[in-house]
């Protein structure tokens, strides 16, 4: 499973882009509103190898209309899921330690070991985070 710090504030998927001569990484408004990140504070910042298809993802989020789709808490700040529960989750892609990423309501992200992009399964969530959040699987992958 992948090691993320306690200290992870956010994750989330965002395109690299020139200007001029210097590049940036947009963090989106909506992301960072009701989050724990206050703006004029010094982050560090990971950048971590995609494969083809989160791009696309990506994209088509940046460019929705509602800024939910950025957001990966509820409407009171919570997380998504909760410890114990049982989902059904689609693996999108695959992290930087190989384990699958599948995303739920506004792209929160669920970190499940063992699985492969197109995978489907129902996981059970053993660890939640701010931002993110880990699961093992409960039945068998199967492949779209």
């Amino acid at each position: 499973m992948a090691e993320i710090p306690d200290s992870l504030r956010l994750l989330y998927e965002t395109t690299l882009e020139k200007h001029g001569d210097q590049y940036t990484i947009s963090i989106p408004e909506e992301i960072v509103d009701g989050s724990s990140l206050t703006p004029g504070d010094v982050y560090r910042v990971a950048l971590l190898a995609s494969t083809n298809g989160v791009q696309e993802e990506t994209s088509s989020a940046q460019s929705a209309s509602t800024g939910d789709r950025h957001q990966s808490r509820n409407q009171n700040g919570a997380p998504p899921v909760e410890e114990g529960e049982v989902r059904s989750v689609t693996i999108d892609t695959l992290g930087d330690q190989g384990d699958g990423i599948a995303k739920v309501e506004r792209g929160f992200v669920v970190v499940v070991p063992g699985t492969q992009p197109g995978d489907t399964a129902d996981v059970e969530i053993t660890d939640v985070r701010e931002s993110v959040a880990f699961a093992e699987p409960v039945t068998e992958p199967e492949v779209r």
